[in-house]
């Protein structure tokens, strides 16, 4: 099974050389290397509903509280779910890695 990041999925065009980048910037996520290797993403590719700043929906996304609502109806979001089963690094942790740069302690 090839597991897909979120620009991958979405086929967004803000990954590094893609279609949309000169329009609409690179994706956060794309550069986010704190989340890599969370839920067997390169980078934030597939922990980009705790990532503030994305691009989803035509709208540039705030932080996690802002933007929980569209990511948890998010079609991606589900597959990452699907996939990682209970592998799956909660969203807590991700978000103490995103601010802190260390996982959450057990």
């Amino acid at each position: 099974m090839s597991l897909l990041n979120c620009w991958e999925y979405k086929k967004c065009g803000r990954q590094p050389g893609g279609n949309k980048v000169a329009e609409l910037g690179e994706c956060v996520a794309v550069s986010c290397f704190k989340a890599h290797g969370l839920n067997h993403g390169i980078n934030g590719g597939r922990a980009c509903w705790a990532i503030t700043g994305t691009f989803c929906g035509g709208i540039i996304q705030g932080s996690f509280v802002d933007k929980h609502r569209n990511c948890a109806s998010c079609d991606f979001f589900h597959t990452v779910i699907k996939e990682e089963g209970e592998n799956l690094t909660p969203v807590q942790e991700i978000l103490t890695l995103l601010t802190t740069g260390r996982k959450s302690s057990p």
